[in-house]
Order: C-alpha cells, then structure tokens, then sequence
C-alpha cells in the first residue's frame, strides 16, 4: 500500500486518520504543522500528503505549495473545518487532489485517499 505523510494540528484528528489509513494497510507518518511536515519528507518519502489547511508555523495551503513544487508527483488532499479556507484551495485545484471538509468520517476519507492515489498512478 501507500507510505502517507498527515500534517494536522488536532490530536483527536489526527490518530483518527492514523487508524484509518493503517487500517486500510497505508503505512502512515503524522505531524502536527507544515514545518514538521517539510523536515519529514526530506528525509523520508511518501506517496502522498494529506494536509489540515489551518495549522501553526506553516499552514496547509502554504505546505501544499512547496510539496507541489519540490514533489511535483506527490497528491495532495487538503482537509478543512473552515468554509473562507475551503474557498482558498480552490484555487489551489492545478495542484491538490481534493478539499475534504471537517467533520469527515471514514469512509469519505479513505475515498478521497484511494482517488488521489489512483490519480497518481501514471500507466505505464
């Protein structure tokens, strides 16, 4: 399965999506800002990123902009609890996959995560 990298600040949050995600067999590496989420993935790589949008340090829309430009293979799924945020990576569509609203439950998230990774695969 996938190696995913979860940038989200809400604890709650993010061991849901830890659980789910390695419940459906990801091997999963969360962090809880954009600045963490930068160090780990030039150490580490990922098949994908799923981001909060509101974060400390560095925010998910400012994060979704330096992976698309230095991983410029890697999906991007977007998570938000804030509709202006919502607004904000819609202009973002060129380089993320897909903006989940919060509150999500599992079976809308794994969704949107096989979609995007779906998407990535290139045929061969």
């Amino acid at each position: 399965m996938a190696r995913i990298l979860i940038a989200e600040d809400e604890e709650a949050v993010r061991t849901f999506l830890i659980r789910t995600l390695e419940s459906r067999g990801h091997e999963v590496k969360a962090v809880a800002d954009g600045v963490q989420a930068l160090q780990t993935l030039q150490k580490n790589s990922f098949d994908m990123l799923l981001s909060d949008i509101v974060m400390p340090e560095l925010d998910g829309i400012a994060l979704a902009l330096k992976v698309s430009r230095d991983w410029p293979d890697m999906p991007i799924v977007l998570i938000t609890g804030y509709a202006e945020e919502r607004q904000r990576a819609h202009n973002l569509e060129a380089l993320v996959h897909s903006v989940v609203s919060k509150p999500f439950d599992l079976e809308k998230i794994c969704g949107v995560v096989d979609e995007a990774l779906a998407a990535s695969i290139t045929p061969v």
